[in-house]
């Protein structure tokens, strides 16, 4: 199984990032403040706006270190990747499934069950753990609605059909999400998902969490040889990501919401670590963005046991296990893809 590397996250704006040998070397105002073995490094994340010497860049390229550059709220700008050697086997056979109604029907399905299951269990999880705090009758309607919704999205005959159940689902989960939070309630309350920007402290946790994980969503089907731009569920559209956001919709809940819960219920991340621009747009400010990645790094370090390979491993390295589990598939190697379903 792949061994789970360091992420160096750089969230200072006017970093520049540049190569001395076999170290990444922070500079600020001309001056070195910093630096770090490469050998170390399996990604790169900077929020600077001074960027990244082309010495820096092609070294990354070539030793298959992942260079983001991601804007001060963190949307996703641009990244640096070298040669892509994936298997062309392998590629052209994804892009049959993918001009394949049917077969591109059936991955979808697996997917989308997968990510309504992993919602259910984040709702369960939340009424086992806090019984008292929460209106017990409200979670288990909603948890049985989407015990149904896996069972309708199993048998969708359409990805229209599909797309629907999935919609439905996401409404009954975030009626929820107000309900689970439970500190700082005045300062993150929840009235429903907003984007581009966020409008909102929760949604802008929320935004910059599912940032980061379809990053490594990238990374992790870039390393087995799938194309990241090619998806079953997201249509092709020029830039986006489509196979990456088709493996991000199983993590969602277990991975991103539910990490977001913890740093605003524990009370690790504040209302003093957001600004509100001009036009509305709620960002994490600088101290906000290190909290956030000091813990973010620490979810990843966290073991679990998979569910399909039954081995312990790290959240950081589990999009990696189903693009493995989903290249095998492709290659024919397995009857069916095994999505991740957390419980």
């Amino acid at each position: 199984m792949k061994k789970l590397l360091n992420t160096l996250y750089v969230t200072t704006p006017d970093r520049y990032l540049s190569l001395d040998g076999e170290n990444v070397v922070i500079n600020s105002d001309g001056k070195e403040i910093g630096r770090l073995p490469l050998h170390n490094l399996e990604r790169i994340i900077t929020f600077g706006y001074s960027g990244a010497s082309p010495a820096l860049m092609g070294k990354c390229a070539s030793d298959g270190i992942e260079l983001v550059f991601m804007s001060r709220s963190g949307r996703f700008l641009a990244r640096v990747e070298g040669e892509f050697n994936g298997n062309v086997l392998l590629r052209r056979q994804q892009y049959r499934i993918a001009d394949d109604p049917k077969k591109s029907l059936e991955i979808a399905k697996y997917i989308i069950c997968a990510k309504i299951f992993n919602s259910r269990w984040t709702v369960e999880r939340i009424k086992r753990d806090h019984p008292l705090r929460i209106d017990v009758n409200k979670f288990d309607h909603s948890s049985s609605i989407l015990k149904s919704a896996v069972e309708r999205a199993a048998g969708a005959e359409s990805i229209e059909a599909l797309r629907g159940v999935e919609g439905e689902a996401a409404q009954v989960y975030f009626s929820l999400f107000d309900d689970m939070i439970l500190q700082q309630k005045e300062v993150f309350s929840f009235k429903g998902r907003n984007k581009r920007p966020p409008k909102d402290n929760v949604n802008a946790l929320l935004s910059f969490a599912y940032s980061l994980a379809a990053s490594m969503c990238t990374s992790a089907l870039e390393s087995v040889g799938l194309d990241p731009y090619v998806g079953f569920m997201h249509t092709d559209r020029p830039g986006r990501r489509s196979l990456a956001l088709d493996i991000l919709e199983e993590f969602r809940a277990p991975l991103c919401d539910r990490f977001v819960i913890t740093l605003i219920n524990k009370k690790i991340i504040t209302p003093e670590d957001f600004t509100r621009r001009e036009d509305g747009a709620v960002i994490l400010n600088e101290q906000g963005r290190r909290t956030f990645f000091t813990s973010w790094q620490k979810r990843k370090d966290d073991e679990l046991s998979h569910p399909f390979l039954e081995e312990k491993m790290e959240w950081g390295i589990v999009a990696y296990s189903q693009a493995l589990l989903l290249s095998r598939y492709i290659r024919g190697d397995l009857d069916a893809y095994p999505p991740f379903m957390w419980k």
